[in-house]
């Protein structure tokens, strides 16, 4: 009987640890573009946070400085949730972070129409469905006739730069004219 009696104890513990459950509440104190905030966790940690699965014009595209406004105006000084962790090559973690009030950030950005979803990193019908009425109802960046990917734009300024590097002119060697010899000697 005593025995059973502790089990039963030690289940009904488990069980209200697993029901009181605390999640993890950031602060957003930055956005630094569309797709790229800056969270304070509990302990006074910054972390840099590239939102997953979505891509938002750069700052000097067009509808960059609109995508970093949405995204400010929807959770600056907001507490969120961090959904996942992954580190990208940059440091940054790649998560989906969703506002107290269950709305997730990554998918109103592009519900909005302030983002492409990144089909290289998701997979997500429900993102993609996302942007098609946004696209479809002519929202955000889609008032644009034909607005140029991220992806597309980045590709294009990388390969501006290594033509400008090519033909900018490298100046020619000179040689050094030689010194005279003086016959003169120091005491």
């Amino acid at each position: 009987m005593l025995k059973k009696s502790f089990v039963f104890c030690l289940f009904v513990f488990a069980l209200t640890l697993g029901c009181n459950k605390t999640e993890t509440l950031y602060k957003v104190v930055g956005v630094k573009d569309g797709d790229t905030v800056v969270l304070l966790s509990p302990d006074n940690q910054s972390i840099t946070v590239r939102l997953a699965e979505i891509d938002c014009p750069e700052k000097s595209q067009a509808f960059g400085q609109a995508a970093k406004q949405f995204t400010s105006d929807l959770c600056f000084g907001k507490k969120v949730k961090l959904i996942g962790n992954q580190k990208d090559r940059y440091g940054r973690t790649v998560a989906q972070i969703e506002l107290e009030n269950g709305t997730n950030v990554n998918y109103e950005i592009v519900k909005q129409g302030f983002a492409w979803q990144y089909r290289a990193y998701s997979k997500s019908m429900e993102l993609a469905m996302l942007e098609q009425h946004a696209h479809e109802a002519r929202v955000g960046l889609w008032q644009d006739t034909n607005p140029t990917p991220p992806w597309n734009f980045r590709k294009e300024a990388k390969t501006q730069r290594v033509e400008k590097k090519a033909t900018k002119a490298k100046r020619p060697y000179k040689m050094r004219k030689a010194r005279k010899k003086r016959d003169t000697i120091a005491f």
